[in-house]
């Protein structure tokens, strides 16, 4: 079993005024298997803990840490963090010209694994992922994300995670711009992939309507830097009758 264990993280991003503090102290343990929602409103911070985690190097770590089965992720690369086992799913994932979705997922794949799948078994591994996913075969030859739509780049990341096979997901804003069909589609694959696993899963999101279709565990609302209330699916509930505001004004 893994555990992803974050205790008392704090980090700031560099504005022209100084350092400004973004996460003041955060505290979140998930392991094999199990969903957490992480909800809050606009600019409480759910996306700089995605980041933060990920190694992304706008963000400044000035406390606390992050383990991944014990190891200090924080001392990790980018790239160390990928092959230990993270994912992150971006909110709004960025377009490589002149890179094939089909090298880029065997390129991916082939670092994670430490060799290159073998040519007949992955052809066939991909194209599975992709019918489950109701992705066009001709997709593969298309350059990532580019003319994508927003429905085509957040079933890619699925996609992506889905042959990838981390141990913790991070899911940034999945729904973010999806029409209920292709939430629908990309919410199945999440579940697949945890049907098939032990997988962990981190979604971030403002919204319910993605709990009605991935089932969260545990649910925390993100306000201000830090987590300010913890509990199962019936808090979800209480944020989609009340929203944040309680949260806000604390």
């Amino acid at each position: 079993m893994s555990v992803l264990e974050i205790k008392n993280l704090q980090v700031s991003v560099v504005t022209d005024a100084g350092n400004k503090e973004i996460l003041k102290g955060v505290d979140l343990t998930i392991k094999s298997g199990e969903t957490h929602a992480i909800m809050g409103p606009n600019g409480s911070g759910k996306s700089t803990l995605a980041y933060s985690i990920a190694g992304h190097p706008k963000y400044i770590i000035t406390g606390g840490s992050v383990t991944l089965d014990g190891a200090d992720v924080l001392e990790m690369s980018v790239d160390e963090r990928a092959k230990a086992g993270l994912f992150l799913a971006m909110q709004y994932p960025v377009e490589v010209p002149g890179v094939s979705v089909s090298n880029f997922l065997r390129t991916a794949v082939t670092a994670i694994r430490g060799e290159a799948p073998k040519v007949r078994t992955w052809v066939g591994e991909v194209k599975e992922a992709m019918a489950a996913l109701n992705i066009d075969t001709a997709f593969s030859e298309r350059n990532v994300n580019e003319g994508f739509s927003g429905g085509e780049k957040k079933r890619h990341e699925i996609l992506q995670m889905e042959l990838l096979k981390p141990k913790i997901a991070i899911l940034d804003e999945t729904d973010s711009g999806l029409d209920v069909d292709a939430l629908r589609i990309v919410s199945e694959g999440v579940n697949r992939v945890k049907q098939n696993s032990d997988l962990g899963v981190m979604l971030i999101t403002h919204y319910t309507r993605i709990l009605r279709y991935i089932k969260p565990d545990f649910v925390h609302v993100f306000a201000n830097g830090k987590i300010v209330e913890e509990g199962g699916p019936e808090l979800a509930d209480k944020l989609e009758e009340k929203g944040y505001a309680e949260y806000i004004t604390a």
